[in-house]
């Protein structure tokens, strides 16, 4: 599992990459938290080569919008495949997300 972290148009970007599995969760938690001090900043979790999602991800992206929606930023996802985004229907996290 690889991420990268971008600042972009005033936006925080975060690109995941590969399979977000219970073993790499805890790396990626770590590789996000840049993203809590988003205050005054959107965020932009680019899922464009993300190939799996666990529970435990699924835990960190819901962490990330709570902290985001408290600190009144957006979280958007972006280039989910539509395996995962069945995923976030079933779940529904559709609704609490935006999806570009």
């Amino acid at each position: 599992m690889n991420t990268q972290f971008t600042e972009e148009n005033n936006n925080y970007v975060m690109r995941l990459e590969g399979r977000l599995d219970t073993i790499a969760s805890s790396q990626v938690e770590r590789d996000m938290q840049v993203l809590y001090d988003c205050a005054g900043h959107d965020i932009i979790l680019d899922c464009s080569a993300l190939e799996y999602i666990s529970s435990s991800g699924l835990r960190l992206f819901l962490a990330l919008l709570k902290n985001a929606n408290k600190n009144g930023s957006k979280v958007t996802i972006t280039g989910m495949n539509n395996d995962l985004r069945l995923v976030f229907d079933e779940i529904g996290f559709t609704n609490l997300f935006h999806f570009q």
